[in-house]
């Protein structure tokens, strides 16, 4: 059982390495910075196309991360 756990907790690591490299920045240089996050805010970008897929599935495999790692210490604890 303790394989399967870290097994798992190493699949689910390496998907949200990938998953995060693979998305595209949310600001462009300094002008981003300058800006923030106002156009966020207010809700005028909104992601489309395998820009969700991808913040989504970021998202499914952060919690599974969680739990996963949860799981393993209490597994190994």
């Amino acid at each position: 059982m303790e394989t399967l756990a870290i097994t798992l907790l190493t699949i689910d690591t390496i998907a949200l390495i990938v998953l995060v490299l693979l998305q595209s920045g949310k600001s462009a240089g300094l002008s981003g910075a300058i800006s923030g996050g106002a156009e966020q805010l207010f809700g005028k970008q909104k992601a489309r196309g395998i820009d969700a897929v991808l913040h989504k599935a970021t998202i499914v495999t952060g919690v599974l991360f969680f739990v996963l790692a949860f799981l393993s210490a209490y597994i190994l604890g």
